[in-house]
């Protein structure tokens, strides 16, 4: 990891990189030792429901910094990457320590994020019908319009329906609206920014060593607290893992399936993220993983 001394303390830091590949130790170890805000860039993070689950700093590690937009967001409460950019403008008067693996999140904070308008609940209503017919999500994609579809991945439904959204309620596609993007929350000089890179195998392994740790700390019990209320088109729905350990729970799938299947949801999401920050943030500072690193994230 970067060395304490390059890193400099009268900016911003902002630290990315994918799930389990140690961040959140190297935001820690600078939050204590220069002092900083540690503020929460992880999508999966911010619901209150989810701890174990989705690998938020432990009680202790709060306890040794302060910590900021970390399971602040209620399951029935609607949350988007400018609901998140509106909390975090509200801390810009201290040094904030970023660290998250949600490139959105990161690139809105860092290059900006358009005003869209919000969408009316009967077209949400709408694009969640839609998108639960067979073949929706194909349909979604194709009904919108080419600029969009161009620079969005086709295959994420939650991007594709809010893509559809968009251009069902204003007419206007979502990259006309964002080419009308302001100003970056953070600009370029105002921070340091470091992207965590890690070897392909050494975060599998990571990444299924630390699924077990959940199991043995309690990711199950959360999933049977939420079973009452489960909904897999919830935002809160999406945590990795989640819908594999609501099946268990439902007696569709054995235990040792459900986590197998966990570590494969979360590997493929790791992965997901490496494409990210090649596409999106080439202009970041890369350095590599900590191999003796014992944190979770």
């Amino acid at each position: 990891m970067t060395p304490l001394h390059q890193i400099d303390p009268g900016r911003h830091l902002l630290i990315a990189g994918p799930t389990a590949s140690g961040k959140s130790a190297l935001a820690l170890t600078v939050a204590r030792a220069q002092g900083g805000l540690i503020v929460n860039a992880d999508a999966l993070q911010i619901w209150s429901c989810w701890r174990v689950l989705t690998a938020r700093p432990t009680s202790d590690d709060e306890a040794a910094a302060p910590h900021a937009l970390y399971g602040h967001v209620a399951p029935d409460v609607a949350y988007s990457v400018g609901d998140w950019l509106r909390d975090v403008a509200g801390l810009l008067h201290r040094r904030l320590i970023v660290v998250g693996g949600t490139g959105l999140y990161l690139t809105a904070l860092t290059q900006g994020l358009a005003h869209v308008p919000p969408v009316p609940p009967t077209v949400r209503a709408e694009g969640d019908a839609r998108l639960a017919t067979e073949g929706g999500l194909a349909r979604m994609a194709a009904d919108l319009d080419p600029a969009t579809r161009a620079r969005i991945d086709t295959r994420n439904p939650a991007r594709v329906q809010r893509a559809w959204e968009v251009l069902t309620a204003t007419g206007r596609g979502l990259a006309d609206w964002q080419a009308d993007t302001p100003p970056p929350l953070i600009a370029a000089h105002d921070a340091q920014r470091i992207l965590v890179t890690a070897d392909r195998d050494w975060l599998a392994d990571r990444i299924a060593g630390r699924f077990h740790a959940m199991m043995r700390q309690g990711a199950l019990e959360e999933a049977r607290a939420m079973l009452p209320s489960w909904d897999p088109a919830r935002q809160w729905a999406r945590a990795i893992g989640a819908p594999d350990l609501v099946a268990h729970l439902r007696s569709e799938i054995d235990l040792p399936t459900a986590t197998e299947r966990a570590i494969i949801a979360t590997r493929q999401y790791a992965k997901a993220q490496r494409i990210w920050f090649r596409g999106r943030m080439k202009d970041w500072q890369p350095v590599q993983a900590d191999a003796k690193s014992t944190d979770r994230n």
